[in-house]
């Protein structure tokens, strides 16, 4: 029996014609980006070009501040890290989220045992932050604000935009881990006063491998230190030989992206909610998170047994929280700080849809559930 795939958030399906746009780059136009006199590396740089406009145009951000990445870990780690070691003169104060994706916590923990102060901001039971104590927060040596827009485990949003302005006021860098969001929400980079954002391809059908960091140019102009040291590419931020291939399937993932994102939205919108109305009549099933604040795809659940999962995952793929923190086999520290219990959160699992589930499909999903209760 086909197992159905409800695990969005971890990763989705390359799209197909992100797959097609990726081949002439393996084998025809395989030169590289860097090799200047011959048209196999024009071909290749001007691949690039077209992504960095594509990923750009995602974010309202100019080609020049994209930096391709191996993905939003090394994204996250160049932006915190560079940043960090870019401002020491400043201040030594940062401040985040305890429920942000562990690539940003762990950076922070690592930073801590490098004499940096680290401020560890609470949220509400329904996972957002009280914009307040941000404010609070923030000191004259504060030199960084890391908040997620979308959280990868219950998809609550925070308000990005307010937290932008307010790091604008007070001078300090807003750095956002934008993985779950790009590519399904509008982002603009502008508007919310965004110095640096984080993405990844594979989050938005497109290739693993491949992210890139949004590194703002003007009002103001955001240093980093490189990471990575080696021959200088892209503008002395990320040394390395570039993915030529990956690069225009991410770009390619963006244009998709932004050129189907409303019927995307819909389709998937109705699909959890169908799911979650489904549910509501369960006794003790719980939605974690906010529910008006929240991505259109992600349901976090506490279901009444725990027996349920068991029965389920033969059929079903889904979650019980961060693929990214599965090796640690800890109880889930964004529900945690939300004060959900350890008993809740062993019955808590994560369904994430996406634009190739359909009707059917969720509709086989809870009646399987419905069986079982």
């Amino acid at each position: 029996m086909d197992v159905i795939y409800f695990d969005n958030n971890a990763t989705t399906q390359v799209d197909e014609r992100v797959v097609q746009a990726m081949l002439p780059y393996f084998t025809t136009h395989y030169g590289n980006a860097s090799s200047r006199l011959h048209p196999f590396g024009w071909q290749a740089k001007a691949a690039v070009e077209k992504a960095q406009e594509q990923v750009a145009q995602l974010l309202n951000a100019e080609p020049s501040e994209i930096v391709f990445t191996s993905g939003a870990t090394e994204a996250v780690n160049l932006a915190i890290k560079g940043v960090a070691e870019a401002y020491k003169s400043k201040g030594n104060h940062i401040i985040t989220l305890k429920t942000e994706h562990p690539a940003v916590l762990d950076t922070y923990y690592y930073l801590a045992k490098q004499g940096y102060e680290v401020t560890l901001l609470d949220v509400d039971r329904e996972g957002i932050l009280d914009i307040s104590n941000l404010e609070a927060a923030i000191r004259p040596d504060t030199i960084l604000v890391s908040v997620m827009m979308a959280n990868n485990e219950t998809g609550v949003l925070q308000d990005i935009e307010r937290i932008g302005s307010l790091c604008k006021q007070r001078e300090v860098l807003f750095f956002t881990d934008a993985t779950q969001q790009a590519g399904k929400l509008q982002i603009d980079v502008q508007e919310c006063c965004i110095d640096l954002l984080a993405l990844s391809a594979h989050k938005f059908y497109g290739p693993k491998g491949i992210g890139a960091l949004y590194v703002r140019r003007k009002s103001p102009r955001v240093s980093i230190l490189p990471q990575l040291h080696g021959g200088g590419h892209q503008q002395n931020k990320r040394s390395g030989t570039l993915p030529v291939p990956l690069i225009a399937g991410l770009g390619e993932a963006c244009q998709l992206a932004t050129e189907e994102m409303w019927d995307n939205s819909v389709h998937i919108s109705k699909l959890k909610n169908f799911f979650e109305h489904q549910l509501l009549d369960i006794d003790g099933l719980r939605i974690n998170g906010s529910t008006r604040h929240r991505l259109f795809n992600v349901s976090n659940i506490t279901f009444p047994e725990h027996l349920i999962i068991a029965k389920l995952n033969t059929r079903f793929a889904f979650s019980s929280g961060s693929a990214c923190a599965g090796e640690k086999q800890e109880p889930s520290h964004v529900l945690k700080a939300m004060q959900i219990s350890d008993e809740d959160i062993r019955r808590s699992f994560r369904f994430s849809f996406g634009k190739y589930n359909t009707l059917s499909e969720i509709a086989s999903l809870l009646e399987t559930i419905q069986k079982i209760v």
